[in-house]
């Protein structure tokens, strides 16, 4: 199956009032940059990397740049040495100049990986999460590019972190009959009154969710307070309850604030302060604890993970394949995180449709705990085969790829 030729989207989706709200980004617009590797087979490959809107055009455009040298390739034979290929496009001089491997080229970059990874689920007609079960760990480290990581993970060490896997995957794969369970992000964003959290709340207990977040971050801390105390109160004592304050508060507020909302027990503090501070993050987490941080919604690349993970500046790593270079570096890191002993629990700028795949795997074949899975279902209607919740838990996909078409 050769790639033929690449098409490109700017898709831009509107929101309903107050939806998808934090205390950084008070009037998203949800927007994908797509990339679509078309091939002699009349089998699409598409890739997705999430923006906010503007700037959507800007990611395209990189897109068209990164993924000329992919026409006339053969998936199967471009994909049993993607690392090295990987390693070319982020690279590449001019463009590793823009970032390296941050902004809107690691943002192209992501879209024409998992386009990639998309493509060759289809051509084995399996989907993407059983793709990736099917590969040898030696087929699928040589997906990663592991550069930059060798003083805490090679490639050796990556090998046999899956290879010591292989033995017990069966002890793990009741997951493909009870699904992956979901958390519900959607009941306190930011811009949400109190009566509609509370509203909210009261639903996401009644559709079987257990696990709630709550957007917090506003200028007025005794606001913040409130909100938790009333989702707490709503729930329950039993209900796991996280805050995200979206990288709003310096590290000073960040632990005035935090010790404040011990008071409800989250399950954790997302984002407390800016993404690239991580002594930041180090101080937050030493000093909160035993209140534990999550962080990496917008951490850009694997290095600046391994340097939270070295620093042990997260407790939960939130990776997400729509932000970082794709579902390569997403599985780069997730070995790095379980190496390291922390649990990823992805951020979903994909509203989940690639991550359902991508925990399964995570879980099945390299023993990562099964937490939960974000949900956000703003943007289910644009989706061909849109993720499914039942009773709180993510179904298995079993439609060929990564879940990630859209409709036209």
């Amino acid at each position: 199956m050769y790639i033929t030729s690449i098409e490109i989207k700017d898709k831009r989706f509107d929101l309903a009032e107050g939806v998808g709200s934090d205390a950084t980004h008070t009037t998203p617009q949800y927007a994908y940059a797509v990339c679509c590797l078309n091939t002699d087979a009349q089998t699409t490959g598409i890739g997705l990397a999430f923006t906010l809107g503007a700037g959507n055009d800007l990611v395209c455009k990189a897109i068209e740049y990164l993924s000329v040298g992919l026409v006339g390739r053969e998936i199967e034979e471009l994909m049993s040495d993607f690392g090295t290929v990987y390693r070319g496009m982020v690279d590449s001089p001019s463009f590793r100049w823009l970032g390296p491997h941050k902004g809107v080229v690691q943002l192209a970059l992501a879209a024409v990986v998992n386009a990639c990874y998309d493509l060759w689920a289809k051509s084995r007609q399996v989907p993407l999460w059983k793709l990736l079960l099917d590969l040898t760990p030696e087929q699928l480290v040589n997906t990663l590019d592991l550069s930059y990581l060798e003083e805490v993970l090679t490639r050796e060490q990556a090998i046999a972190l899956l290879t010591d896997n292989l033995s017990t995957r069966n002890s793990r794969k009741d997951v493909l009959i009870t699904g992956y369970k979901g958390y519900d992000t959607s009941v306190g964003w930011f811009n949400f009154s109190d009566e509609k959290i509370v509203e909210n709340t009261k639903k996401a207990i009644s559709n079987g969710f257990t696990a709630l977040k709550l957007k917090v971050g506003s200028d007025d801390p005794l606001r913040d307070i409130r909100r938790a105390l009333l989702i707490r109160k709503t729930a329950g004592d039993e209900a796991t309850i996280m805050v995200d304050a979206n990288q709003k508060w310096n590290v000073p507020q960040a632990l005035d604030i935090c010790k404040r909302l011990g008071e409800i027990n989250p399950f954790w503090i997302e984002e407390p302060t800016h993404p690239d501070d991580v002594f930041g993050h180090q101080t937050i987490a030493r000093t909160i604890a035993p209140l534990k941080v999550a962080a990496g919604e917008h951490i850009p690349n694997k290095i600046i993970f391994k340097n939270f993970l070295q620093a042990k500046a997260m407790d939960f790593c939130q990776v997400d394949a729509v932000r970082v270079g794709g579902i390569s570096e997403f599985l780069t890191i997730s070995l790095l995180s379980k190496s390291m002993g922390i649990p990823v629990v992805p951020h979903v700028g994909d509203m989940g449709q690639i991550h359902q795949h991508l925990v399964l795997f995570n879980h099945i074949g390299m023993n990562h705990e099964h937490l939960f899975l974000e949900h956000i279902p703003h943007l289910k209607q644009y989706f061909d085969n849109p993720a499914e919740i039942v009773d709180a838990y993510y179904q298995i996909p079993q439609t060929p790829g990564s879940s990630s078409d859209l409709k036209d």
